[in-house]
């Protein structure tokens, strides 16, 4: 199992406080130092069933500034969605919790957390 995290975010800290106190095995990867190829975020969204829309931070100001907000959301504004999470991790939602079972989960709550232990 490994985790994509930023130490400065609460949720993140969070999730692997949970994953400590339970006894979990897992790997951390600090996403902002160690950046996700285009490849590994398909990866990870093909395991979490999700769009790279859905797993944008759209707030931040690096969406702001690209325009994220106008991005179609289909299917031919995928890659150009992956390349923006790619160039600018910092749009990435987190933490992201690859599973044992091939799953991933968006583990914002102590719960998805313990989900994603059990597969």
């Amino acid at each position: 199992m490994e985790i994509w995290i930023n130490p400065a975010c609460s949720k993140c800290r969070s999730a692997v406080q949970v994953l400590d106190a339970e006894g979990a095995e897992y790997t951390v990867r600090r996403y902002l130092e160690d950046v996700p190829s285009p490849d590994e975020i398909r990866a990870v969204l093909d395991r979490l069933g999700l769009e790279p829309w859905d797993i944008t931070r759209t707030q931040e100001a690096d969406a702001k500034e690209l325009g994220l907000e106008e991005w179609p959301r289909e299917a031919g504004s995928r890659e150009r969605w992956i390349s923006a999470l790619a160039g600018h991790p910092k749009l990435i939602q987190r933490p992201i919790i690859t599973a044992d079972d091939g799953t991933a989960v968006v583990a914002r709550t102590d719960e998805a957390v313990r989900d994603a232990m059990k597969r």
